[in-house]
């Protein structure tokens, strides 16, 4: 997303991360990847539960489009850790639109499980489209 800031803000979009980690980690985070929007803790899962984020199945957390998203990562430069939380936890993208309405409900199936950026932004064109 952080190649993608001036279209966010284009689109006047704001952008909340969500994480079940715990605060350490959480600030750790923050700092490693200097990230500029805000962090939502949810050690509870609440907000996981809500949009029916469970947990994956081992196959497809350690399946081949997962070792593949870690080659990209680190052919584009990033350094690897060992896990430090639920591996298995789903994560997913949530779009709300103004009113409070989902405008996009994706739930993962594994790590490397994600709609295309541009995917997102045209959901986000559509959404404003209708609106007018």
């Amino acid at each position: 997303m952080r190649r993608h800031e001036d279209q966010i803000e284009r689109l006047g979009l704001e952008i909340v991360v969500v994480t079940f980690e715990a605060p350490e980690r959480a600030e750790e985070y923050v700092r490693e990847t200097a990230l500029r929007w805000p962090l939502l803790i949810d050690r509870r899962r609440v907000l996981y539960s809500a949009y029916g984020m469970g947990r994956g199945r081992w196959s497809a957390i350690w399946g081949p489009a997962t070792w593949w998203a870690y080659v990209q990562l680190i052919g584009r430069g990033h350094r690897l850790r060992r896990p430090t939380g639920d591996i298995r936890q789903l994560g997913g993208d949530v779009l709300v639109d103004p009113m409070g309405r989902v405008a996009l409900h994706h739930v993962g199936e594994s790590p490397a499980d994600r709609p295309a950026v541009a995917a997102l932004f045209e959901r986000v064109r559509q959404g404003q489209r209708d609106s007018r």
